[in-house]
Protein backbone atom coordinates (compact mmCIF):
# COMPACT_ATOMS: atom_id res chain seq x y z
CA UNK A 1 0.00 0.00 0.00
CA UNK A 2 1.28 3.49 -0.85
CA UNK A 3 2.04 6.00 1.87
CA UNK A 4 -1.04 7.89 2.99
CA UNK A 5 -3.65 5.50 1.62
CA UNK A 6 -6.45 4.70 4.04
CA UNK A 7 -4.86 7.03 6.62
CA UNK A 8 -6.04 10.37 7.97
CA UNK A 9 -3.39 13.07 8.42
CA UNK A 10 -3.69 16.52 9.92
CA UNK A 11 -1.07 18.50 7.98
CA UNK A 12 -0.81 21.21 10.63
CA UNK A 13 -0.10 18.68 13.38
CA UNK A 14 2.65 17.06 11.30
CA UNK A 15 4.68 20.29 11.35
CA UNK A 16 3.27 22.20 14.34
CA UNK A 17 6.55 22.37 16.30
CA UNK A 18 8.87 22.36 13.28
CA UNK A 19 11.05 25.47 12.96
CA UNK A 20 14.02 24.11 10.99
CA UNK A 21 13.87 23.25 7.30
CA UNK A 22 12.07 20.02 6.55
CA UNK A 23 10.54 18.51 3.42
CA UNK A 24 8.93 15.08 3.39
CA UNK A 25 6.34 13.00 1.59
CA UNK A 26 2.94 12.92 3.31
CA UNK A 27 1.07 10.80 0.79
CA UNK A 28 1.33 9.26 -2.66
CA UNK A 29 -1.35 9.28 -5.38
CA UNK A 30 -0.73 7.23 -8.53
CA UNK A 31 2.82 8.21 -9.54
CA UNK A 32 2.80 11.55 -7.67
CA UNK A 33 3.66 12.65 -4.15
CA UNK A 34 2.28 15.27 -1.83
CA UNK A 35 5.14 16.81 0.15
CA UNK A 36 4.94 19.25 3.02
CA UNK A 37 7.80 21.64 3.66
CA UNK A 38 8.73 24.12 6.36
CA UNK A 39 11.24 26.73 5.29
CA UNK A 40 12.73 29.77 7.02
CA UNK A 41 15.56 30.99 4.82
CA UNK A 42 16.78 29.77 1.43
CA UNK A 43 16.87 26.46 -0.42
CA UNK A 44 19.54 26.03 -3.09
CA UNK A 45 19.09 26.67 -6.83
CA UNK A 46 17.99 23.53 -8.66
CA UNK A 47 15.80 22.15 -11.43
CA UNK A 48 13.79 19.01 -12.07
CA UNK A 49 14.49 17.81 -15.59
CA UNK A 50 11.43 15.60 -16.10
CA UNK A 51 8.86 16.89 -13.62
CA UNK A 52 6.66 19.94 -13.15
CA UNK A 53 6.32 21.10 -9.53
CA UNK A 54 3.27 22.77 -8.00
CA UNK A 55 3.53 24.80 -4.77
CA UNK A 56 0.58 25.59 -2.50
CA UNK A 57 1.21 27.84 0.51
CA UNK A 58 -0.50 27.07 3.83
CA UNK A 59 1.27 29.56 6.12
CA UNK A 60 3.66 32.51 5.74
CA UNK A 61 4.96 33.82 2.43
CA UNK A 62 6.99 31.77 -0.03
CA UNK A 63 9.25 33.42 -2.58
CA UNK A 64 10.22 31.47 -5.68
CA UNK A 65 13.18 32.90 -7.59
CA UNK A 66 13.29 31.91 -11.26
CA UNK A 67 16.22 31.77 -13.65
CA UNK A 68 14.97 34.82 -15.61
CA UNK A 69 15.45 37.04 -12.50
CA UNK A 70 11.71 37.00 -11.78
CA UNK A 71 10.50 36.37 -8.22
CA UNK A 72 7.04 35.02 -7.48
CA UNK A 73 5.48 35.68 -4.07
CA UNK A 74 2.92 33.21 -2.75
CA UNK A 75 0.69 33.76 0.28
CA UNK A 76 -1.67 31.28 1.97
CA UNK A 77 -4.16 29.81 -0.46
CA UNK A 78 -2.09 30.62 -3.56
CA UNK A 79 -0.55 28.12 -5.98
CA UNK A 80 2.17 28.30 -8.62
CA UNK A 81 3.50 25.65 -11.00
CA UNK A 82 7.11 25.52 -12.16
CA UNK A 83 7.57 23.75 -15.51
CA UNK A 84 10.08 20.92 -15.79
CA UNK A 85 13.68 21.93 -16.47
CA UNK A 86 13.26 25.45 -14.99
CA UNK A 87 16.03 26.59 -12.64
CA UNK A 88 14.52 27.91 -9.38
CA UNK A 89 14.92 28.22 -5.64
CA UNK A 90 12.49 28.75 -2.78
CA UNK A 91 13.03 31.06 0.16
CA UNK A 92 11.18 32.85 2.94
CA UNK A 93 11.73 35.61 5.47
CA UNK A 94 9.78 33.80 8.19
CA UNK A 95 8.54 30.30 8.98
CA UNK A 96 6.59 29.29 5.90
CA UNK A 97 4.69 26.07 5.23
CA UNK A 98 3.89 24.84 1.76
CA UNK A 99 2.63 21.75 -0.01
CA UNK A 100 4.39 20.51 -3.11
CA UNK A 101 2.89 18.20 -5.71
CA UNK A 102 5.36 16.36 -7.92
CA UNK A 103 6.16 12.99 -9.45
CA UNK A 104 7.28 10.52 -6.77
CA UNK A 105 10.43 9.64 -8.68
CA UNK A 106 11.51 13.32 -8.65
CA UNK A 107 14.73 14.13 -6.78
CA UNK A 108 14.13 17.26 -4.64
CA UNK A 109 17.84 18.02 -4.67
CA UNK A 110 17.81 18.66 -8.40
Amino acid sequence: MKKGQLEVFNLYKLIQDQTDYTNFIVSEVNDHSLRIAVINGEFHWHKHEDCDELFYVLEGELFIDLENNETVSLKPGEIFTIPANTMHRTRSNERTVNLCFERTSNDING
